[in-house]
């Protein structure tokens, strides 16, 4: 069985940490010398056959250790020839690994220099404390070996060890100091892991380190403070230093130049570093800051102090801003890669003097001009060119133009290369990846293209105006192509494809005929073949290609069943038959293809019930589209556990029955536009996007039929129109907030609107028309303020149409024939017909317009009868101060 494979962000950087830790330890010279007369010691022996049975090693690549048998002749073990002591065990992986731990019986061997357990798999444990009792170590190499924890302080008593490699394994915390101690350490390699922090402050007196690799992993702390502590241990000796994919911030320092003066390599792309780029680097030979947030001009050239050793400068995915100079000054140039930034103006032709010019990356800018001959007059090394995405580029070549050059990569995306095709491609024999799409080519394909085929992975000729038919390709391309001939005018049947291509689109072209050829390709990721005119059944043989992810046979003359064995593909994502002539019921075994998102199926001659494992076996679905079919019966309710469905359209069937009042479970609908930045919106946005393909689905909007791709994660859409269902419309409809369009039309619906739509304040489109529904608008339908399409016609509602902003603002067609409605912008209410404006903020119906004369009579009535009192007890009280003056 093979090795275990990594994330492929780590194996990308396998090679690389290798060659980090060659180091050459020769075992044919001086006390590492083999010599067939020497035999090994006992207690070493039982030691290794210990720390066999410490394996599970069904493979046998221990095979060869056994009690009979010379154990300095064992695979992977070399003794010294003077003392027969074990100096070295060699274990790395060479395809079979190992697996389990690493027994303590290995302590026996203190006489070894030199131990390798790389690529091996010891299942999570951690590196054993032991490993730091073997002083007389001076390599170690435990990458890729599947450990885990921390690094043991232990370590830190390997004083005489030169290389260590801990890469590629699942080890955390903050990087130890452990390390200050290994005086004579020459590689330290971390990389690929998961050590937080920063470096410690403290890493000894490493005055022999040459290379450092700390990429990939989760240090944080600006890199000035982190190049500060380096140049303390290390500066006058670290020659290569690697930093990238980490989250370090702050500028780039000018102690580069002061305090590493013999640093070659410093690799700290992706990254969040920012700033400008200094004014000089030293004597750096490569530099790669790709996948920051630099800015400024691209600098002067001969400013940087740099360009007559440079060989290697990749400042893509930044944001740096100016024009190209003159370049002849980047003589030893090998990789130039600027790509997606903001440069501009034209791309000087003195780019065509960099003879050593390996890469050339100027992708994605705003560059200009014309591209001729010249720029590419020495470029005798090229091997990659691209000039994608600068719209303002063309290219002028003679026709018999003989390029100097012997490409791999060609990206030359929403350039002017048209309008004929490219005849010196033709002298471009070993190419794997070219793409030129969206280049203006108006062109029949020549026939010698496909010649050049026979190590393509990655054809994109898509968008432009290419005709032709495909001649038999079963023998062309590499290995598991990916081929785009979407956009087209090619034409024809379609005879035989490569037997492992994995991914095929073939849209908006006019090929025919049946698409049997499927049956003979033995690895497919993803297919379009939607836009054509393929007929026929389909073939049932798609047992083979569980693997893929993608089908897309949308708009095409296809008819028959769908195939049973659509249940095979349990990785599909995405499956679109849409708009075609499919008859009869869906396959139960597609409640196979657990991980399917996208389910269009609109526009066919599909019956049967809403199949009731839609929720329940097919879980994770987004995007449900059934329209245009003769799919009858209930709703059933396992719809409800869609909690991720954002468009739900099942209009223009035979549907009858309520619609279920668990509606509410439909979570995400219940997101308004504030939560897009959420963990969860993120998710679903990328639920779109597989192997940089974006689907499309045809989305009733508006009135108007429109096909969504890039925009269809801002939708949120319930389209139930044209059926039979009938009932009340559940007031759990209010509770999703964030709801785009509800259409709920040309149903047999009754009773109220809900008095709380107010609530889907998202709601842009409401569709209502058609149904029997009555009684009053409620006052809070005009409150949603993004509604811009409304349609209430053809109902029973009565009552005057609540006044706002928003319900003036729709034609009177929106409510007609209702004949119980009256108000603006229908004719005027008579004056029996209550104000609701007035009416509906009242708290009590009793309190009406008597109950007010009342209070003011009441009130009135009160007021005089206090005067005529006050005015009598007055007289009496006068009367009664004479009476006393009197008497006194």
């Amino acid at each position: 069985m093979p090795c275990t494979k990594r994330k492929s962000i780590i194996f990308a950087v396998r090679f690389i940490s290798l060659a980090i830790i060659l180091y050459n330890f020769t075992f044919t010279q001086g006390d590492g010398a083999q010599n067939t007369a020497v035999r090994c010691l006992e207690r070493e022996r039982e030691a290794l056959l210990q720390f066999k049975k410490g394996f599970f090693d069904e493979d046998g690549v221990l095979s060869s250790w056994g009690n009979k048998t010379e154990c300095c002749k064992w695979w992977g073990v070399h003794c010294s020839n003077k003392t027969g002591h074990v100096i070295v065990l060699d274990l790395r992986c060479h395809g079979f690994p190992l697996s389990g731990k690493v027994s303590p019986s290995l302590l026996e061997l203190q006489h070894l220099r030199y131990l390798d357990l790389s690529y091996n798999d010891f299942q999570g444990h951690n590196i054993p404390d032991f490993i730091g009792s073997f002083h007389s170590l001076k390599v170690l190499n435990l990458s890729s070996a599947m450990f885990s924890g921390k690094v043991p302080n232990q370590l830190g008593n390997l004083t005489s060890l030169q290389v260590l490699d801990l890469s590629i394994n699942n080890l955390g915390g903050p990087i130890p100091d452990a390390f200050q101690g290994m005086k004579f350490l020459r590689r330290l390699n971390l990389s690929s892991n998961y050590f937080t922090g920063g470096i410690p402050k403290s890493l000894g007196n490493l005055s022999h380190l040459t290379s450092l690799a700390l990429n990939f992993n989760e240090l944080k702390e600006p890199l000035p403070d982190l190049l500060e502590k380096l140049s303390k241990c290390a500066g006058k000796s670290l020659q290569f230093l690697r930093l990238d994919g980490n989250e370090l911030f702050g500028p780039l320092p000018d102690i580069i130049r002061t305090q590493f003066p013999f640093l070659r390599k410093l690799k700290a792309s992706y990254n969040h570093l920012n700033g400008s780029l200094p004014s000089s680097f030293g004597s750096l030979k490569e530099l790669e800051l790709a996948g920051n947030k630099i800015t400024g001009s691209f600098p002067d050239i001969k400013s940087l102090g740099i360009v007559s050793g440079l060989r290697v400068l990749d400042l893509s995915q930044n944001k740096i801003t100016g024009i190209l100079a003159d370049l002849t000054p980047f003589s030893s140039m090998q990789e130039l890669l600027l790509g997606r930034n903001q440069l501009r103006g034209v791309l000087p032709e003195s780019i065509g003097q960099l003879s050593k010019l390996q890469s050339l990356d100027v992708s994605a800018n705003s560059f200009e001009g014309v591209i001729n001959e010249a720029h590419f007059l020495k470029l005798s090394n090229l091997t990659l060119l691209k000039l994608s995405f600068n719209s303002g580029l063309s290219f002028n070549f003679s026709p018999d133009w003989n390029p100097p050059f012997q490409l791999d990569v060609i990206h030359f995306t929403s350039c002017k290369l048209g309008p004929k095709f490219p005849k010196w491609l033709r002298t471009q024999s070993g190419f794997s990846e070219l793409a030129i799409s969206n280049t203006g080519i108006s062109d029949t394909m020549p026939n010698w293209f496909w010649d050049l085929c026979s190590k393509v992975e990655l054809l994109d000729l898509s968008n432009n105006k290419i005709d032709g038919e495909l001649p038999d390709l079963s023998t062309k391309f590499g290995v598991f192509p990916e081929i785009d001939l979407s956009h087209n005018n090619f034409r024809g049947p379609i005879h035989s494809l490569p037997p492992k291509v994995k991914s095929l689109y073939l849209s908006n072209n006019s090929f025919v005929g049946s698409i049997s050829f499927v049956c003979r390709v033995l690895k497919f990721m993803s297919i379009d073949l939607s836009d054509n005119q393929f007929s026929g059944e389909i073939p049932d043989c798609w047992h083979h290609l569980s693997r893929l992810n993608n089908l897309n046979l949308a708009n095409n003359n296809f008819s028959g069943k769908v195939p049973p064995s659509f249940g095979y593909l349990y990785y599909l994502k995405e499956l679109q038959l849409r708009n075609n002539n499919f008859t009869g019921e869906l396959p139960s075994s597609l409640q196979n293809c657990t991980l399917l998102r996208i389910l269009d199926l609109g526009r066919n001659q599909l019956i049967g019930r809403v199949p009731s494992w839609f929720g329940t076996s097919l879980v994770d679905l987004i995007i449900v589209s059934l329209r245009e079919n003769q799919f009858y019966g209930d709703l059933p309710l396992s719809l409800c556990h869609l909690n991720d469905i954002r468009v739900l359209d099942l209009s223009q069937n035979r549907i009858a029955g309520r619609i279920p009042h668990c509606v509410s479970n439909f979570t995400f609908l219940s997101l308004t536009k504030s939560s897009y930045g959420t963990t969860v919106a993120s998710n679903v946005y990328f639920a779109f996007q597989y192997d940089s393909y974006i689907t499309n689905i045809l989305i009733q909007w508006k009135y108007n039929e429109q096909e969504y791709s890039s925009q269809l994660r801002l939708l949120k859409v319930i389209d139930l129109s044209s059926n039979l269902l009938a009932g009340d419309i559940p007031e759990e409809f209010s509770s999703l907030h964030g709801l785009i369009s509800l259409n709920l039309s040309r149903n047999h619906l009754t009773g109220n609107i809900i008095p709380k739509i107010g609530q889907m304040e998202m709601l842009e489109s409401l569709d209502l028309s058609h149904n029997q529904l009555s009684g009053e608008i409620p006052i809070s339908l005009g409150r949603l303020s993004f509604l811009q399409i409304l349609d209430l016609s053809n109902n029973n509602l009565s009552g005057k149409i609540p006044t706002s902003t928003q319900m003036q603002s729709f034609n009177a067609s929106s409510y007609a024939h209702n004949s119980g409605l009256c108000g603006d912008p229908l004719p005027k209410c008579p004056r029996n017909v209550p104000n609701k404006d007035e009416d509906e903020d009242d708290d009590d119906g009793l309190i009406t317009q008597g109950f007010y004369i009342s209070m003011v009579l009441g009130f009135s009535l009160s007021f005089w009868g206090f005067l005529v009192i006050f005015f009598f007890k007055g007289s009496w009280r006068d009367a009664r101060t004479s009476e006393t003056g009197f008497m006194s």
